[in-house]
């Protein structure tokens, strides 16, 4: 067992003060999450039921879980923990690190993977680029959602730890068998009407959150008035950066460490806007699923793009909970001052991670507070069954069946995916140990995505759009990004604490950010030289996978046409983008 969870093995004293009211509130919402777990069972008779609903899903119940799967550990507390340490230019991480990618998605990239009708990312990848460039994306995605899934599980855990006084490890167990039992039933569908549910419920517990809080500290006036003065007060070596680059998020700073603003936007603009977030949003399974799961190929393109209005507002309700904790709750007022708070959900210190926990406690009554709670556990609960969901789709398709136990009857892969999620939940609860030893949960993920999806980004947009583009390239490319990320993040200062090297001094998430754009350029220099000495596919073959060999027509729903203007795809999307513009404007 980890160190990092070594002081929670005992039971504590509930960090969380919760009375009969919040634990029947927690106790209810597990039985609608259990009763869509036993319903959506009705509707599952073979895999494609199991691990893509049939393909059958209307585009709003997919654009709202679109969001939901990722509005768990990532959204809920690592953007809080990013509030609180470092301000305003944390709303980089969906004003430009994801509504331009999700429109993206849904414009350009969703014809090709619906139309295709291939059952994964990384099938699409065999088409494109034959079984190398298959073998290392499947093995790569299914090692990174492992990882991912921890993260959530440990989060989860730490609230069930801080609520009850549990042992950490008893309560990530309990965690993992109740988003085990709905997965198992239900499959995707149990997930994803799971993820709309848990939507409003977070929405629902986070708003009055931000509310109560604001209110607390004189409203957003207040706010800025109490970290100017923090800011002001903080003592030099605690390296709390300036009022001005908390509460503005450009150049954004504060977030990448760099001392330059100009090098700022562009680590924001290129790293995060372009790399990392193109990269995470446009290949990544786990979103892609959901949409891959309509019921058209017109839903399939509105999903990404219906879930960008609920995303583009997310940050209301939780950085400014985390901006709010940074000047009102002791511990993290201590913990930004260079202290080292005792307690925390993980029973090891306060970390940012608990700045939302810490500020639920000292302003929400009884009531609130157990929907606050309801809220967290269905965050990390829709994050965790989102990863578990993708793993197992992956697992079965892209490497079981593909290379382990081919032309088995359809329910012999059905029972695999049923064992594989199994066997990822036992194994995310080992790689929740390492997501406990990061004080910023935050981090840890970006330099995951770094490694995983900046890469796989490259590829994926070389070979759309260049049919030159080789099988060869396709995997030595990848092999080369994800090398050059793991590098750079060893080499850069606090990546991976004591295992770091500190060579490049780089500190906040910029490191990620180089890290990630390194494995982009890497990856496309690698790809471009392989292409040029080895044989391409006959353009015959290409037709679904690449743009220029795939008829216009083969892309669009000819039926959108007549539709209304907001049951068409181009012009919601033209509506998302001036809305983020106007927002990135305003602050």
């Amino acid at each position: 067992m980890s160190s990092a969870l070594a002081p929670a093995l005992i039971a504590a004293e509930p960090l969380i003060d919760a009375n009969a009211i919040d634990y029947i509130i927690v106790a209810l919402y597990f039985v609608f999450v259990m009763g869509i777990g036993l319903a959506a069972r009705r509707a599952v008779s073979d895999s494609i039921d199991f691990f893509l609903s049939g393909r059958s899903l209307p585009a709003w119940v997919t654009g709202l879980a679109f969001i939901s799967a990722n509005l768990g550990a990532v959204e809920i507390m690592g953007m809080s923990a990013n509030g609180a340490k470092y301000g305003l230019p944390t709303v980089h991480y969906f004003w430009v690190g994801a509504i331009p990618a999700m429109l993206f998605l849904g414009i350009v990239m969703m014809p090709f993977y619906y139309g295709s009708k291939v059952r994964s990312v990384p099938e699409f990848m065999l088409r494109r680029f034959g079984k190398g460039a298959h073998l290392v994306n499947a093995i790569s995605f299914a090692v990174a959602q492992l990882l991912i899934a921890g993260v959530n599980l440990f989060l989860l855990g730490s609230i069930v730890h801080a609520l009850l006084g549990w042992p950490l490890w008893v309560a990530l167990i309990v965690a993992a068998i109740i988003v085990l039992s709905y997965i198992t039933l239900g499959g995707l569908s149990a997930a994803i009407y799971n993820e709309v549910l848990q939507f409003f419920v977070i929405v629902a517990s986070l708003l009055p959150l931000t509310l109560i809080g604001l209110h607390r500290v004189g409203g957003y006036g207040g706010l800025k008035e109490k970290l100017t003065a923090f800011a002001e007060a903080a003592p030099p070596e605690a390296g709390v950066a300036p009022a001005a680059q908390q509460l503005e998020s450009w150049p954004g700073q504060a977030l990448t460490g760099f001392d330059s603003g100009f090098l700022s936007v562009i680590g924001i603009v290129f790293g995060l806007g372009f790399v990392l977030s193109f990269g995470y949003w446009t290949t990544n399974f786990v979103e892609v699923q959901r949409a891959m799961a309509s019921n058209s190929i017109s839903s399939a393109r509105k999903t990404p793009i219906i879930g960008a209005f609920p995303k583009m507002f997310v940050p209301f309700i939780v950085i400014l909970p985390g901006m709010v904790a940074a000047v009102l709750v002791q511990e993290i007022m201590d913990l930004k001052n260079g202290g080292t708070p005792a307690g925390g959900a993980s029973g090891e210190g306060v970390k940012y991670n608990d700045a939302l926990l810490l500020l639920m406690r000292d302003v929400l009554p009884n009531g609130l507070l157990g929907l606050a709670i309801a809220g967290l556990l269905a965050a990390f609960m829709a994050g965790m069954a989102a990863n578990i969901s993708a793993f197992n789709t992956v697992f079965s398709y892209d490497l079981w069946e593909r290379y382990i136990r081919k032309d088995r009857a359809d329910d012999y892969y059905l029972r695999i995916g049923r064992l594989a999620t199994v066997a990822a939940t036992i194994i995310a609860i080992f790689t929740a140990s390492i997501a406990g030893g990061f004080s910023n949960i935050m981090d840890y993920l970006q330099t995951l995505f770094g490694f995983f999806n900046a890469p796989l980004f490259a590829t994926f947009i070389l070979g759309m759009f260049w049919k030159r583009m080789t099988p060869t390239a396709g995997w030595a490319g990848l092999v080369a990004g994800t090398l050059s990320a793991v590098a750079v993040a060893f080499l850069s200062k606090d990546s991976f604490g004591t295992a770091s090297l500190g060579v490049i001094p780089l500190e906040g998430q910029g490191a990620s950010f180089v890290a990630a754009s390194t494995a982009f350029v890497v990856d496309i220099v690698v790809s471009v030289a392989v292409s040029l000495v080895t044989k391409p596919k006959p353009a015959s073959e290409l037709k679904g996978l690449v743009y220029s060999e795939t008829p216009k027509e083969d892309l669009i729903d000819p039926e959108e046409a007549g539709r209304p203007w907001f049951q068409r795809t181009i012009p919601l999307a033209i509506i998302a983008g001036v809305l983020v513009l106007i927002l990135n404007f305003a602050f």
